[in-house]
């Protein structure tokens, strides 16, 4: 089945930088295109960036010049490489998949900016 896990949040300055990781597994990672999304307390769920199967990137305007969207298909993997991060990046950041008529969602990783 369609696995999807989320690592590498935490706690960070504004200013500073994280890496996230979205591990895929249950199919075939490197035909489908690959989605961040985040949430903050409060809000709606929002797209952050995704990445096509032939490696176009696209993303939100909140985020564009400061995250970068990546994927490794050797290791079946999507990467959020995140940059100048401000206090209202604070959310809850998901890899997300469509396959097949449905969502897919990984558990979500935290994300907090603060000094």
């Amino acid at each position: 089945q369609v696995q999807l896990v989320e690592s590498g949040g935490g706690l960070v300055q504004p200013g500073g930088s994280l890496r996230l990781s979205c591990a895929a597994s249950g199919f075939t990672f490197s035909t489908y295109t690959m989605n961040w999304y985040r949430q903050a307390p409060g809000k709606q769920r929002e797209l952050v960036a995704y990445i096509t199967d032939t490696g176009s990137t696209n993303y939100g305007d909140s985020v564009k010049g400061r995250f970068t969207i990546s994927r490794d298909n050797a290791k079946n993997t999507v990467y959020l490489q995140m940059n100048s991060l401000k206090p209202e990046d604070t959310a809850v950041y998901y890899c997300k998949v469509y396959r097949f008529g449905r969502d897919y969602w990984g558990q979500g990783a935290q994300v907090t900016v603060s000094s």
